[in-house]
This record gives C-alpha cells, structure tokens and sequence, in this order.
C-alpha cells in the first residue's frame, strides 16, 4: 500500500493566495462513501486510502493550504473571504484534491467550527457524481468520512463529515476579486496560472464555459442554490453544492436555499446571475483589458448565451416549459439527440436518504440512490419507483458545506 505523492502547484505559482496550514487529526474517523473509479483515475493506492494512514490522511492529518479569496455574496462585495473549513491537499494526475470540513483555517469566520455535518458531505457526493454521470462539467467527490464526532446543527447533534473534493483548479472569479485587491501582477500571475495568455482569453474562454455550464444546468432542472462569485471556477466546473436542489417543472420562480431569502439565485435567475458574475470577472480584470477591449466584449455576451441556450434548450422550450416533470420529457424527448437520464437526485428522495444515514447511521437508501444516479441511463440500476416524479412539492435545503 502507497500514500500518494502530491505536488503544491497552486501554493508554488500563488504562495499569496495559499496559506499554510498544519491540519488535524479524528480520533476516529470511518469511511462511508469512495469513488473506487476516481481513485483508479488519479492514480491512487485504494487499500491505502481504506487503510488508518489513508483515513486520516483523507481527514486532513498531514495539513495542507487554505486558499485566499474575495467574493460577492448575495451582491454583496466581501474583500477576503477564503477556505474556512477547507484545506487543499495538493495535485495529482492533472486534478486538486481538497478536504471540506477539515477544521478551523486562519480563514474561518466568527462562530465558525470549521467542520462540517455528514448530512451535506453525503449531498455534495452523490450529486457531483450524478452530474459527472450526466456530463455536467463538475467538481467530483473521491469520498465521503465521518470524523467520529459530533457537530451542531439545525438538526442538533449530528457526526461530523468530511468529504473529498477533486477538481482541475480551485481558482475561481473571487480569486481574481481577491488579487484585484493586491496588485495587477497578481491578477495577472492567475492569469498564467490558470493556464491563459492573456486576461481577453480568459475573460471569454470563462464566459463561454460558464454560459454553456449554466445552460446545461437548466436542461436537467438543477437550482445552485448560491451563484456567488466565490462559487464560480474558471475551469467552468460546477463548485459548492451546499443548498443544491433540483426543480421537477419548468418554473422561473423554483427556489430551495435557505440563505436565498429574496430568490436571487432562483431557477429562472441563474441566466441573469451568471453574466452579473462575469461582469464582475470583467471588473477585476479591467486593468489587464482595457476600456475598448470591455467595451468590445460586452456586444459579445448575448449572442454567446444564445448559443449556448440554443444549444441545450433551443427548439425544446416550449415543451419544457410546459411539461410537469423535466426528467420525464428529457427520457421521452432526449437531449441534443442523447436520452435523457433515468434516474436524478429527487429532492425529498435523496433528503430522506440523507437524513437516514445522519441521525441513525443507516446508509442503506443512500447507497441505492447513489448506486441509481452513478448510472442514470441505465434502467437496472435503481428500482422503478426512483424513476418517479415526486411533483413540485415544497422544500428547503440548508448551506453546510
């Protein structure tokens, strides 16, 4: 059995924006959930990882960075805002891994514990794998642990979680926000390292992942849940699945988050939200771009929504619009020619399944719901009655990532 070797690219091209932190250990910490098939992907030892050496390794024994950035929360401009219960582990195989709810960084907010609860570690596995098995771009889980011990909650005390999240970068629009703050060669230092030539190529190549991400998102339904700029990568994967939720109909208005009290990050707003996002990129990079550039792009910013809208919506609208259930119509009708899946991350469906596991240890709903949306085309997968709408029935989700 092997422990992994992970390179520090994001700390060595960015020490400014990665803060060195010593980590933790559980004294107990227990495996529920491993993507075996990510593991093999990245080139990790699995035994290793189910190993007491590879749990608390996956817990965040051997420390790590917490990454620095700024962000608009709910429109609101947050100067610094950084991993609070975050730690990025390194890089393997062209992928980051980071811990969310490793304990208290030098980023961790007033109040904060720095942990997190099972429930929303086990939310944020199942549906990143759903929305890999999809083809949503994504961040992706490798696994899912519980500390052995125990946090408060909405639901009291709950076991604490952690889960291990895989993506190609952790840069995101705040942390170029963050950089704009300190120096133009700072922002221009993420601009190399997020592998681009220059701030105009950047700009676009993100406005145009994130349009098509955005656009995508709506086809099968999915509600982010907090479209904040700190949420937004420019790799142009789906980060930060806290308050996700997935509406049945077609409904402007369909809103889920707890936090999202006015319904700024509603279903029907996700199109609006995520240009105000770019244009807040635009902002940070303004210095790099100059005001004919800016002016050049923003003619440019309707007509690539339209493509991409066209692309994963297009003719489909007015049946989407008006059918009852959105997974129905996409089995029946398809998407760009491809079926549409089977199985999804029901709402109440996987609330129940999540809230079995974390107030009475009992992952049996959860792993065949997993085990359902990890293969969505495939009708054996799960049992027909997943397969069933629930109707557009009331429902919050609550931010505990």
């Amino acid at each position: 059995m092997t422990r992994p070797q992970l390179d520090h690219t994001f700390a060595e091209n960015l020490p400014e924006l990665a803060h060195a932190e010593p980590g933790r250990s559980f004294e107990n910490p227990q495996m529920v959930a491993l993507n075996e098939p990510l593991a093999v992907e990245l080139g990790l030892d699995v035994a290793w990882l189910r190993s007491s050496d590879g749990l608390a390794w996956l817990t965040g024994a051997q420390g790590g960075h917490a990454l620095a950035y700024a962000g608009h929360q709910f429109g609101q401009f947050v100067p610094l805002l950084g991993d609070g219960r975050a730690l990025l582990l390194g890089n393997i195989a062209g992928h980051e891994i980071q811990l969310k709810g490793s304990g208290l960084t030098v980023f961790s907010r007033r109040g904060s514990d720095g942990v997190g609860a099972i429930g929303p570690m086990l939310r944020e596995h199942l549906v990143s794998t759903f929305m890999h098995a999809v083809g949503v771009p994504t961040t992706r889980s490798l696994a899912v642990l519980t500390t052995g011990e125990k946090v408060i909650r909405q639901n009291g005390a709950v076991p604490g979680g952690v889960v291990v999240r895989v993506a190609k970068s952790h840069l995101r629009v705040g942390s170029v926000q963050y950089a704009a703050t300190q120096s133009e060669d700072l922002v221009r230092q993420i601009v190399t390292a997020a592998g681009f030539d220059n701030a105009a190529s950047l700009l676009e190549t993100v406005t145009r992942r994130h349009f098509d991400l955005v656009a995508h998102w709506m086809r099968i339904g999915f509600v982010h849940g907090v479209m904040n700029t700190d949420n937004v990568a420019l790799s142009g994967e789906t980060i930060d699945y806290g308050p996700c939720a997935f509406t049945e109909r077609f409904d402007a208005a369909a809103s889920f988050s707890s936090i999202d009290r006015q319904g700024r990050y509603a279903f029907g707003n996700q199109p609006s939200i995520i240009a105000w996002n770019m244009a807040r990129l635009a902002e940070a990079l303004y210095p790099l771009l100059g005001q004919d550039y800016v002016d050049a792009y923003i003619k440019t910013v309707q007509p690539t929504w339209d493509e991409a809208w066209q692309r994963w919506i297009g003719d489909d609208h007015e049946g989407l619009n008006n059918a009852i259930d959105i997974t129905t119509y996409n089995r029946e009708h398809g998407i760009n020619g491809d079926p549409g899946p089977i199985f999804v991350p029901r709402n109440h469906m996987l609330q129940d399944a999540i809230d079995t596991a974390e107030l009475h240890g009992d992952y049996a709903k959860y792993n065949e719901l997993l085990a359902a949306v990890s293969d969505p085309y495939n009708e054996q997968a799960g049992p027909e009655w997943m397969a069933r709408p629930e109707g557009q029935l009331p429902y919050v989700t609550f931010c505990g990532t």
